[in-house]
């Protein structure tokens, strides 16, 4: 998955120490083929699965709309080149004073779930559009979501209604089916419950106009996933099966799907040990773990193709782990990793299907290891 400008770039430039490098080329044809599977769907970017201005500006030029979570990434944003009406503030858990300054900036479009958060846009953003989150149960995802965000459909229903009555423009619902989704049935089963809270609030005269059908869109990691092609057809499927000829306007929330696969990271092997002389499995430890970038092995929840120098030789298992005093720093251990038998201290090893969710959860120098360096080319 690396591409050659990539391998191209890690061999001129020799980077010191683990660092991610992001191919734009790789993101640049994601778009185009998000765009080409949902054509009438807007592209609204989901700006914390990687917020370098690089890949902001990239997707600005190319049309891109911006889903994001906190007022620094809508200031993002706008600085990439989106005008506010391409932002929506899709977080349902926000202060009221950054409901506001949003508002101040342009933003007319909010997430809710909740009552208590339509109050707050009906106090300090008035006339805003506003889209109930429904809850899924996210099964057939690799990174579930939990029951954090969203509401069950009936009270979508009373939240909206609340809305409406506060002088907002209820404008539709979202609902994220859990990241890393393979399976091309889940937006069926949301669509379905979108279409009940559009019913019920059609026969009050209350018109929803919007779905937002969120994120979920998976990367290449070690198994093979459905092209975008697939979720295409499987989504308009599924909104012509409920919704009829009278499809609503629709929001897709691409993070992981846009970036994920346009991006590696360089790691170096630290140390090769074992517990015990009659011990089987080896440990291997690299220059980057959990809290330099890879959080998602939590839980071993995704599983990272790693090239490496020795690629062809005989493989064995192994605990893989990261380089900090914290024991919670082991990747994939329940499950060992197949590594060459000849890897060596020393040796550089590329992670690939990086480009998401990596340097947003480097951000603190833990344990004095520098936030996760990356290059964008």
């Amino acid at each position: 998955m690396a591409t050659q400008r990539i391998l191209d770039f890690l061999a001129t430039r020799r980077p010191d120490g683990p660092c991610l490098v992001v191919d734009l080329d790789v993101v640049r044809d994601n778009f185009h083929a998000f765009e080409k599977a949902l054509p009438d769907s807007k592209i609204f970017y989901a700006v914390k699965a990687n917020p370098a201005p690089e890949v902001l500006r990239l997707l600005a030029q190319l049309g891109s709309s911006f889903d994001t979570a906190s007022v620094a990434e809508v200031e993002m944003a706008l600085d990439a080149g989106a005008t506010p009406d391409r932002i929506s503030f899709g977080n349902t858990i926000k202060k009221e004073r950054d409901v506001q300054r949003a508002f101040a900036l342009g933003i007319r479009l909010f997430a809710v779930d909740c009552v208590e958060e339509v109050e707050k846009i009906a106090r300090v953003a008035p006339g805003s559009r506003v889209f109930c989150r429904v809850l899924t149960d996210g099964a057939g995802a690799e990174w579930p979501l939990s029951r954090k965000f969203g509401c069950v459909p009936a009270m979508a229903v009373d939240v909206l209604r609340h809305a409406k009555a506060l002088g907002l423009d209820a404008h539709g619902v979202s609902f994220h089916v859990g990241s890393q989704q393979c399976d091309l049935r889940a937006w069926d089963r949301a669509l379905g419950d979108a279409k009940m809270v559009f019913s019920t609030l059609e026969k009050e005269g209350i018109v929803l106009k919007m779905v937002n059908m969120g994120g979920g869109f998976p990367t290449r990691y070690l198994k093979d996933v459905p092209v975008a092609q697939a979720y295409g057809q499987a989504i308009f499927s599924a909104l012509r099966k409920h919704f009829g000829n009278e499809i609503p306007e629709t929001i897709i929330e691409p993070g992981r799907g846009m970036v994920g696969n346009a991006g590696v990271i360089k790691s170096e092997v630290v140390l090769i040990s074992k517990k015990a002389d009659n011990d089987n499995v080896r440990w291997v430890y690299l220059d980057i773990g959990k809290f330099g970038g890879l959080a998602e092995t939590m839980d071993e929840a995704i599983r990272y193709p790693i090239a490496t120098p020795r690629d062809g030789d005989e493989v064995a298992p192994c605990v893989l782990a990261g380089p900090t005093c914290d024991s919670a720093d082991v990747l994939y251990e329940k499950t060992p990793y197949p590594l060459p038998l000849s890897l060596t201290i020393g040796d550089e090893v590329l992670i690939e299907g990086t480009g998401a969710y990596t340097t947003t959860y480097s951000a603190v120098a833990f344990n004095g290891f520098e936030p996760l360096r990356a290059y964008v080319i």
